[in-house]
């Protein structure tokens, strides 16, 4: 295996570390490294994204997925955790209702994603359509 086939490096938590980029290509490459079960929600994640948002903007910051409507202005992201997957929505707190998990941050909202839960997609992509309706967060 060459060095540009090889693996990406997996951080803490098993949280793939790619290159930060613009695009389908980086977020492609995020979804191919996530491990195992990981791996199945992210791809869900944005498959849902997508088809809720067509024209979704998409990149790869810190070393993770971001989504937003207009360049440079989130909605949400997500991030590989040791046991879960935990997704942002960065207004969550103006979604109806409000994802559960709370932040230090009174707008930020959190959805995290166990491997033997699941998730309520039809709620996610509901939050997911509310998210890319209000202004973004520039990051």
């Amino acid at each position: 295996m060459s060095k540009s086939e090889s693996k990406p490096v997996l951080l803490s938590g098993g949280n793939p570390q790619i290159p930060k980029g613009y695009g389908e290509a980086p977020v492609r490459a995020y979804l191919d490294a996530m491990p195992g079960w990981k791996g199945d929600i992210g791809r869900r994640l944005d498959a849902i994204i997508t088809r809720v948002v067509p024209d979704v903007q998409k990149a790869v910051k810190w070393n993770s997925p971001f989504y937003g409507v207009e360049k440079d202005y989130w909605f949400t992201s997500y991030h590989c955790m040791t046991k879960y997957v935990k997704v942002t929505f960065f207004k969550g707190s103006d979604l109806d209702p409000p994802p559960p998990g709370t932040s230090k941050y009174p707008a930020v909202r959190y959805l995290d994603i166990y491997e033997d839960m699941g998730f309520d997609e039809d709620q996610f992509a509901s939050w997911i359509e509310q998210a890319s309706k209000l202004p973004g967060e520039k990051m």
